[in-house]
């Protein structure tokens, strides 16, 4: 007897057993959402969807929206707790010397003082810091900085694809590994989904140390899609660091024709600020790997090397606050004269979106420049709707039409700004684990600033007359769209 002989006739059964159950899913899903989540806009939304979508609303819930996930999130906090009280004060105490410390009051709007108060390390000088506004440079000045290295790597990315360029670092790490040097690998499970097992045992047969990030495991009720570590770090020996957007794949190079050229943002770090770098790596670590990196392999003592000042801040759902968002909260509110800020995703929460209202509304200069052709739909048609908001307001909004846009940084009146991992979005504000280096020294500002112009020739400027009369069927689209940005 085949399924469809068996329900016709009891039809009126299943249906019952159905909506008895969808019933009980209902009164048992609707207070968790409600204990759960903080934001209302987001209860809301993942309540209508248990109560619209019935059985298969709930599995959603726990796939997509349950990301207050206790367990880790206490596990993550209680390993950067007790690693911070193994590493302290040693574990700062080579940089935060007279030669190389700086008053973060002292910083631009005191921002380096409000980015304590959130959780940032301390603000330090003597540092050098090469920007990358083209991705082959970056990975190419990458990699030869791995061949140099003698006593340790560390590697922390989102996305490594198992392409050539992912092959091509791997391979050197491999070869890294297997001449003494102590290489450890940490990548995000879902972000790096698309290695596969006998490539990751091949790292692992080559001497790598080798951790997944919160991978999925049903049996041990990990089966979350959310909270990924959205961080791009690369330490070598202790002394010299790479951070910003740019993941390890063929597209990050611009050979995906789907993509075209690729523009991001990343950085060469040296010096006393290195330290904040290798200390989120080592709590990532320490929390993924269950190994302690302590000692002066992994913490060195750091001497001066340059003349910039730069601040390191990590965020991320184990925080009780978003660090990163509150602070562009800040720095929006406390700008006098221009926001410039480059992302490819516009969704974020109304806070953030009110304070870039009326930055402009008081005459100051705010840029937003996101992506022409979208990676991602949704959250590109989530911002679309959002944007009418900022065009009317004066905020000047560009699409940069050469290629994929995936640059993430911001400029506060060319005084204050940072580069990072992190997005203007609900995933990087509030789900996500991000690293950004925050930059105080007003020449890299100049040079970011010069970029960004540069990246504006090559950008569309989006007018709120021309975008008002979009076709019907668009503006559905982005209604539908904006309705789900709180599940983002």
């Amino acid at each position: 007897m085949s399924i469809l002989e068996y329900l016709l006739p009891n039809l009126p059964w299943v249906a019952t057993v159905v909506a008895v159950s969808d019933l009980i899913i209902i009164l048992v899903a609707i207070p968790w959402i409600l204990a759960i989540k903080k934001e209302p806009s987001s209860a809301v939304a993942w309540c209508l969807v248990v109560i619209l979508v019935p059985l298969f609303g709930f599995l959603l819930f726990l796939v997509l929206g349950y990301t207050h996930v206790y367990r880790p999130l206490r596990k993550k906090r209680r390993h950067r707790a007790r690693f911070r009280a193994r590493n302290a004060p040693a574990g700062m105490a080579p940089v935060l010397s007279k030669e190389v410390d700086v008053d973060p009051a002292g910083t631009y709007l005191r921002l380096g003082e409000v980015a304590i108060k959130l959780g940032a390390f301390p603000v330090v000088g003597g540092n050098e810091v090469t920007l990358y506004h083209e991705t082959q440079p970056a990975f190419t000045e990458l990699l030869d900085a791995i061949k140099d290295s003698t006593e340790t790597i560390h590697v922390e990315f989102f996305i490594i694809q198992p392409d050539e360029t992912g092959q091509t670092l791997l391979d050197l790490l491999k070869s890294k590994a297997k001449a003494g040097v102590t290489v450890r690998l940490l990548y995000d499970a879902i972000g790096s989904r698309r290695l596969s097992r006998k490539l990751l045992q091949s790292v692992r047969d080559a001497g790598i140390k080798l951790a997944p990030f919160m991978p999925l495991d049903p049996l041990r009720r990990r089966f979350q899609i959310n909270m990924r570590n959205h961080r791009k770090i690369v330490v070598l020996d202790g002394r010299l660091a790479f951070t910003g957007g740019m993941n390890i794949g063929d597209e990050y190079l611009g050979k995906v024709k789907r993509f075209g050229y690729w523009r991001d943002a990343f950085l060469r770090l040296e010096g006393p600020g290195v330290l904040g770098l290798q200390r989120i790596f080592a709590e990532d670590w320490d929390f993924a790997a269950g190994e302690s990196l302590q000692g002066e392999k992994c913490f060195p003592q750091l001497k001066p090397v340059g003349d910039q000042v730069v601040q390191i801040i990590e965020s991320g759902p184990d925080q009780e606050l978003n660090a990163m968002r509150e602070l562009i909260f800040a720095a929006i509110a406390v700008a006098k004269e221009r926001i410039w800020i480059s992302t490819p995703y516009i969704v974020p929460d109304r806070g953030i979106l009110d304070a870039l209202r009326m930055s402009a509304r008081f005459g100051i200069d705010v840029r937003l420049l996101w992506l022409f052709k979208p990676d991602h739909q949704l959250p590109y048609y989530a911002a679309r709707y959002l944007l009418p908001e900022l065009l009317d307001e004066g905020v000047k909004v560009y699409q940069y039409s050469r290629g994929m846009m995936h640059a993430k940084y911001m400029i506060v009146d060319g005084k204050w700004g940072w580069v990072g991992s992190t997005n203007l979005d609900n995933r990087s504000l509030v789900l996500n684990f991000e690293a950004n280096c925050i930059l105080h020294s007003p020449p890299l500002l100049g040079e970011l600033e010069e970029a960004f112009r540069k990246d504006l020739d090559e950008s569309i400027r989006m007018e709120a007359k021309a975008f008002a009369g979009r076709p019907f069927v668009g503006r559905m689209i982005e209604n539908g769209c904006r309705l789900l940005s709180p599940l983002l």
